[in-house]
């Protein structure tokens, strides 16, 4: 704007002294007359400072007011021939005196245009400051050692070997494995863990070396128990001998003792002490006995001899011996196998039957195998026929029981006992 003031005020001087000339004192609409600005104008758009001459950008908008001056053209024409020498003085003049201004003039604008500048903030954006930060990363390239000390951070794997440490728990457990063992006749009724093959509770070759005669037993035993789906079974097991007067035979030919032999080798199977508890009844209990792997050969004999004279047959008696034997020796709810083996039906029935059915009630886990010596047609055994107290099982065993194979007789013995 300043260089309008100073072209017009120029201008205007030589207008007054042309309107002196001419008279046209109507021309003092004529500072429009400013066309020879735009040429002149073209002529100091030389100069090098085209940038902050983007104002002057604006007095090119000026010309469009010159437009009503083309019709007044032919007169600045005229006198821009009589005055072009000291229009041109002028000018010059003008422009150097512009010159000095223009420094003024741009550099509020300048300031104006600085206020973009912190508009610039994009240099903030850039941010090469934090480029000379990675630099004092550079300085953690010494760090790297660190990241080797990281490795001793390791150490904090050291901290995950607490989960180890939930491993030795397991370790302390097998010692109440050893527990069940010694009570292993509370687990008795139970077979042996899933996942583990059943054995018995005695091994072939500990039987081998303590009790070589009833190896064929044994396998027979153990082969009637896979049948019956009760490999791994444990339970404690009881032979009951009637020694009334009829039974005197059974003991003279061996029936006894062989029947005796063949329920131990059972009891190999089911019980880990491989015991069999033996009771003697006739009249009342005779006597007791213990049958054991070590010592079993002609056992039966001797303790029948030494027990004198027989007597009666009293089922009750030797079933309550035999429960009472059970429940002192044995853990609670341990299952039971008892051998019960007669010649004939009991001489009261009532209490017999009375006793199994509280037996049935109280001991659900002891259940009673009948083998009945004798004619299977003698109506003795009607008593064993109708017997129906839930516990209770029969197996005839014929009038030459010895004779039986152990697959035969373990057969009648485990037909229905489901511990």
């Amino acid at each position: 704007m300043g260089i309008l003031t100073l072209l017009r005020n120029a201008f205007g001087r030589s207008r007054k002294e042309r309107a002196a000339q001419t008279e046209g004192a109507t021309q003092e609409t004529a500072p429009a007359v400013t066309a020879p600005e735009p040429k002149l104008p073209s002529q100091p758009a030389a100069p090098a400072e085209p940038d902050p001459s983007e104002p002057p950008a604006q007095p090119e908008a000026t010309p469009q007011v010159p437009e009503p001056r083309s019709e007044s053209t032919p007169a600045p024409a005229a006198a821009s021939t009589s005055t072009s020498t000291d229009e041109h003085d002028l000018v010059k003049a003008a422009f150097t005196n512009i010159t000095v201004p223009k420094p003024t003039d741009p550099e509020p604008e300048p300031q104006s245009e600085a206020a973009p500048e912190p508009a610039a903030e994009p240099q903030p954006e850039a941010k090469p400051d934090p480029q000379p930060e990675p630099k004092p990363k550079a300085e953690p390239q010494p760090d790297p050692k660190t990241e080797t000390a990281p490795e001793p951070a390791a150490e904090p794997q050291s901290e995950a070997e607490p989960e180890p440490a939930p491993t030795p728990a397991p370790a302390p457990e097998p010692a109440p494995d050893p527990a069940p063992t010694e009570g292993e006749a509370e687990a008795t009724k139970a077979t042996p863990p899933e996942g583990t093959a059943p054995k018995p509770a005695t091994s072939a070759a500990r039987l081998r070396s303590q009790a070589p005669g009833l190896t064929t037993a044994y396998k027979a035993a153990g082969a009637a128990l896979k049948k019956h789906g009760l490999t791994g079974t444990r339970a404690r097991v009881h032979l009951v001998l009637d020694r009334s007067a009829s039974m005197r035979a059974y003991f003279k030919d061996g029936s006894a003792q062989a029947l005796a032999e063949q329920t131990l080798a059972l009891a190999a199977h089911l019980d880990p002490e491989a015991a069999v508890h033996v009771t003697f009844f006739s009249t009342e209990v005779d006597g007791t006995g213990e049958l054991i792997l070590a010592d079993h050969e002609n056992k039966i004999d001797e303790l029948h001899g030494a027990l004198g004279r027989m007597g009666r047959t009293a089922y009750h008696a030797a079933v309550e011996a035999v429960l009472a034997h059970h429940a002192e020796h044995a853990p609670p709810g341990t299952p039971a196998l008892v051998v019960f083996q007669t010649d004939g039906a009991p001489d009261a029935k009532t209490p017999a039957t009375q006793s199994l059915t509280d037996a049935a009630a109280n001991h659900p886990n002891v259940h009673f195998s009948f083998v009945a010596f004798g004619d299977p047609e003698n109506k003795a055994f009607d008593y064993l026929r109708r017997l129906k107290t839930g516990n209770a099982s029969h197996f005839l065993a014929g009038e030459t029981p010895k004779e039986l194979t152990d697959k035969e007789l373990y057969e009648g013995v485990l037909a229905t006992w489901r511990p």
